[in-house]
């Protein structure tokens, strides 16, 4: 059976929906399944090692065949110069298709966002004869919405008729948690007989055998700190500047240090904002490889997880999975509305807040400090909770059972 998954980002990119779409795309093979990605040729979020490395536009890796397409900038970029990126990008992703992609092509997955992709389903369903799979992460037009990006009510309409539309064509919709499951279809009631949980997994045995070297508690020279560490994309929707303000109330407690690893549109501001206020206890360091991220979470005491205040979904930030995997206590700065308090309570794995309450947040991150001799046991139950319900074959069952084997 061949599956084709359609996915803006993809490794070497390093970001959740990129580790999500490989470990997809390998489970899938693993279970003897044709498996092509189309993705976005590499430019954003890389680790040094691959900054200057130029890619085949169709390639194989390990079974798996690649389609890299390059399109127009649409990170790093203003919203006008993403938006139009964006709405061009299915006309291209669907060439390239065409171009090395000749048999008959059974399933097509889309991760979304951006939605415009979902087009590329639509077609790929019509012209190929496959079942499509919508799995929809942030939910859009409301997540730009909500924090203030878009705000044209002609282009709100455009966008709701584009995500109408996306919904209405897939043969089955995705969402990643249960609070986001009732927004849509509180939304769009008509489309709920096709709608499915779906949560997000995590290849939990990349993270066994990892213990602690201190290697990048050398290379950082944080040999003595409690290292509490924000890994991923650093955009509007994380809200780090909430950290920033959560460090500067805390700087007194000398061993605790926020490590923020990434990349993003937001990180020459938030560098500015700690160099400002002199805080020593912020540092910024450049992506590291997916093979060694890892080693980098079992080197830091803590897993940190932000999102702004201003979203009003209930998006649950992947990288909460990864820090469980890893066997680390979780700290969570997350809109009210996060599934990911839910998660994080019932795991008993760490604590969380609404990321525009200042005082919880200090007082929880004081909390997770002065009692170390919790957190091993919050590593437990968070990697105990990630094992039994969030591992990949778990959820690449539910795939095969509620997509893959079901006729539409």
């Amino acid at each position: 059976m061949k599956v084709l998954l359609i996915t803006d980002s993809y490794p070497p990119e390093i970001r959740s929906a990129s580790h999500l779409m490989q470990e997809l795309a390998e489970g899938l093979r693993d279970r003897d399944y044709d498996v092509v990605v189309c993705t976005s040729y590499p430019q954003y979020n890389l680790s040094e090692e691959f900054k200057k490395v130029e890619f085949p536009e169709y390639t194989e890796e390990n079974e798996i065949k690649v389609i890299r397409i390059k399109t127009l900038p649409h990170h790093k970029v203003n919203f006008t110069i993403r938006g139009i990126a964006q709405l061009t990008m299915p006309e291209i992703f669907y060439r390239k298709i065409s171009k090395y992609v000749n048999e008959k092509i059974d399933a097509v997955i889309v991760y979304s966002p951006p939605l415009p992709l979902a087009k590329v389903g639509e077609k790929i369903k019509k012209n190929f004869g496959a079942k499509y799979l919508l799995n929809v992460q942030d939910i859009f037009p409301q997540n730009a919405i909500d924090l203030g990006v878009l705000k044209n009510k002609l282009l709100i309409k455009f966008f709701e008729k584009m995500e109408y539309n996306a919904y209405k064509n897939a043969d089955m919709i995705t969402l990643h948690s249960e609070g986001n499951f009732d927004f849509i279809a509180k939304k769009y009631p008509q489309f709920k007989d096709k709608m499915h949980i779906l949560h997000n997994w995590v290849e939990v045995n990349s993270f066994e055998n990892i213990s602690r070297t201190n290697e990048f508690r050398v290379r950082y020279g944080l040999e003595n700190k409690f290292i509490i560490l924000f890994a991923g994309v650093i955009g509007p929707s994380q809200g780090l500047d909430f950290v920033i303000k959560v460090a500067e109330e805390v700087k007194d407690i000398e061993e605790v240090c926020f490590l923020i690893v990434g990349d993003g549109m937001e990180k020459k501001k938030l560098e500015d904002i700690a160099k400002e206020k002199r805080l020593n206890n912020v540092i910024f360091k450049p992506f590291v490889s997916k093979k060694d991220y890892p080693k980098l979470v079992a080197d830091c005491d803590v897993g940190l997880v932000c999102l702004n205040s201003l979203n009003k979904t209930p998006v649950v930030p992947g990288k909460i999975l990864g820090y469980m995997a890893a066997g680390k206590p979780v700290l969570a700065f997350l809109n009210k509305e996060s599934d990911g308090h839910k998660i994080i309570e019932t795991a008993k794995c760490g604590y969380s807040c609404f990321s525009d309450d200042l005082d919880k947040a200090i007082v929880i991150t004081k909390k997770i400090y002065f009692n170390k001799d919790k957190l091993e046991n919050m590593g437990k139950n968070g990697y105990k909770f990630v094992r039994e319900n969030f591992d990949r074959d778990v959820i690449l069952n539910k795939i095969e059972d509620v997509f893959l084997k079901k006729e539409f």
